[in-house]
């Protein structure tokens, strides 16, 4: 009133202006906003490039899709809808990065590796994604997205990447000539708006990690990003198996010899006059005057000889390095037992009551007709379906599958029946 302040109105407006001055600060220095969210500020370090060489990002690039291929087809049977999940792209990431990429609440699923593989990732879907893919499961038409997430959701996309990743392990022992098994993923709704450096539901990511991105579509339900999160340490061993497995499949064939060239065929020994064709035995001092006499013809000692004559050193001893002698054989003609015509083909028939008790399946058949795939697919209760077979013609009457006979339909008080008109010989 008299302008003037006493010490304690001054020292409370000091107070005042200092308790919300402090706030302001506070507030500036550590936050960040976010539109209508306020994320602590990630001070993520840097990526380093370094960990993964560009051979190393294409092998597990590979191994992820053939993965997604066989989690495709088993998400298109979960959800009956068309699924398509295209080729990854690896890079090195941070959390910093992952929260940029994914702003709104997503789920993180954890796959843990229980034989085969050693280490554990984690698969990102949107929280729309999930909503969409429990909702088809669940016999939905994929549109019930207004609903909040809950557990129910959760179980549900967890069955569902325990099959998807099931097969995937398949594949990955197809792939890497070894057993590869998982634990029951862990499906957790992550709001990364509040979340830095991993949290505790990520801690063996930190750091550098590798981000594996697909781009999934589902008829026209969903279309955006899903990711994998290795740690370094898991793609290298990932890297290491694929490319020992590599290793191994290839070795075999760089091993496996030359094919052998085949032999030269052996020089076709000239025509020698009649007296020098010494007969098959002989005496031991006309063998040695024939084999002193061979090389002056240009023939090989051991060499046979063609056109039917008989071999030159067949006497020789074996210390001579000549061929064995052969010996001989008592060659005849085959000889077969003349069948007599007298044979009678009902020889037996007392024993065929040991087959009359074989049950057979008689079919009786009204008509047949084919129809295209087009035409099958539209069959509906009331369709009429227009056989071959004629008003009042016989219907036919087979035996496991063997027509045997024809007949005409009668009724045998409340059954119908076939009364067989005549039998097809």
């Amino acid at each position: 009133m008299d302008g003037m302040l006493s010490q304690d109105e001054i020292n409370a407006l000091l107070n005042g202006m200092g308790s919300d001055s402090a706030t302001d600060n506070k507030q500036d220095d550590d936050t960040v906003t976010v539109g209508t969210h306020q994320r602590p500020e990630v001070e993520a370090p840097e990526i380093d490039e370094s960990l993964l060489s560009d051979e190393e990002k294409d092998a597990i690039g590979e191994v992820a899709n053939i993965s997604m291929g066989s989690s495709a087809t088993t998400l298109y049977s979960l959800v009956s809808r068309k699924v398509n999940i295209t080729t990854p792209v690896v890079t090195l990431a941070n959390w910093k990065t992952v929260i940029d990429d994914y702003e709104k609440p997503c789920v993180f699923i954890q796959i843990r590796y229980t034989l085969g593989l050693d280490g554990t990732n984690i698969l990102v879907l949107k929280e729309h994604d999930v909503k969409v893919i429990t909702d088809l499961m669940m016999g939905g038409d994929g549109t019930n997205t207004d609903v909040e997430l809950g557990e129910l959701h959760l179980s549900a996309i967890s069955e569902a990447m325990n099959q998807m990743m099931g097969a995937s392990a398949t594949s990955l022992s197809t792939m890497l000539g070894k057993m590869i098994d998982i634990s029951p993923p862990e499906a957790t709704l992550v709001d990364l708006t509040e979340f830095a450096s991993g949290g505790d539901i990520a801690t063996f990511l930190s750091g550098t990690f590798a981000k594996i991105s697909f781009r999934m579509q589902i008829d026209d339900l969903v279309d955006s990003t899903i990711m994998q999160l290795y740690p370094i340490d898991f793609a290298k061993s990932l890297y290491d198996t694929f490319i020992g497995t590599t290793a191994e499949e290839a070795a075999p064939q760089q091993a496996a010899p030359a094919p052998t060239p085949a032999p030269a065929p052996a020089p076709v020994a000239p025509e020698m006059p009649a007296q020098t064709a010494a007969p098959v035995q002989q005496p031991m001092d006309n063998v040695g005057a024939q084999q002193m006499a061979m090389p002056q013809m240009g023939m090989n000692p051991n060499a046979q000889m063609y056109m039917g004559m008989p071999q030159m050193n067949m006497g020789m001893p074996q210390m001579m390095g000549s061929v064995p002698q052969m010996q001989n054989m008592n060659i005849q003609p085959a000889q077969f037992q003349t069948f007599s015509n007298d044979f009678n083909p009902l020889q037996g028939q007392e024993n065929m009551n040991l087959i009359m008790d074989v049950p057979l399946e008689v079919t009786v058949e009204l008509g047949r007709t084919r129809k295209n795939i087009a035409d099958i697919l539209d069959f509906a209760p009331g369709t009429i379906i227009e056989l071959d077979k004629i008003a009042g013609e016989p219907i036919d009457v087979l035996v496991n599958g063997k027509f045997v006979a024809k007949g005409e339909v009668v009724v045998i008080e409340e059954s119908f029946g076939v009364r067989v008109t005549e039998i097809i010989k």
